[in-house]
């Protein structure tokens, strides 16, 4: 009786003659076809699972792509950049001023003021209480910590065990939106932001706690 099986290709996932190296375009075309795809940066292994084909492969790809992108006699609008983990195209910066006029314009629900300047002292003395930017900022942030958890752009801090508090700090995907790679990326506002660099004299049982 015979047993219907796939055809031995003698190809292996990680091998150079993985199936996306007979595409048009080759690896580094499907680097990009699933870089169009994605809303949050993506790390080289995991592209290596989709395609097929080694990490140390994808991250060979994404850098040659990189260079290309910034590289050649016709300079792109969209770059390759490496962040939060993973990799992802972004519209250069040098056009930053058009892009955020295009999208603020057409954008309805933008964060407020007041939002703003609680993710920032978030940012910037994370993780950080409620109590404590409450105290800085000297109002009620109860509703707006409650926007920025449904934003995504802060989650709760593991309990450090001792203030029995619950602490904020930003997310991955508040780095990405900014364009960083890490907290210690951020520029150095703290002169514009009164009494910042005092916060941890303010009492932590506050009533907004």
């Amino acid at each position: 009786m015979n047993h219907l099986a796939a055809p031995d290709t003698g190809q292996a996932p990680g091998t150079a003659e993985a199936a996306v190296d007979a595409l048009p375009g080759g690896l580094e075309a499907g680097i990009e076809a699933v870089l169009m795809v994605i809303d949050e940066p993506i790390a080289a292994g995991h592209l290596a699972q989709v395609l097929e084909v080694s990490e140390e492969r994808v991250t060979a790809a994404l850098e040659s792509l990189r260079a290309q992108y910034d590289g050649g006699d016709t300079p792109r609008g969209f770059e390759l950049r490496e962040l939060a983990g993973g990799w992802r195209i972004f519209s250069r910066r040098d056009f930053a001023p058009f892009v955020s006029r295009f999208v603020i314009d057409g954008q309805t629900a933008r964060l407020t003021q007041a939002a703003l300047e609680t993710l920032a002292v978030i940012a910037y003395r994370q993780p950080v209480s409620r109590g404590r930017i409450a105290a800085i900022r000297g109002v009620n942030v109860d509703s707006v910590v409650r926007t920025l958890l449904t934003r995504g752009l802060i989650h709760e801090a593991p309990d450090d065990g001792e203030s029995g508090a619950t602490l904020y700090q930003t997310t991955s995907y508040f780095l990405e939106r900014l364009g960083l790679g890490s907290v210690s990326e951020l520029p150095r506002l703290s002169p514009h932001l009164p009494g910042v660099g005092d916060i941890d004299e303010y009492d932590v049982d506050s009533p907004w706690q």
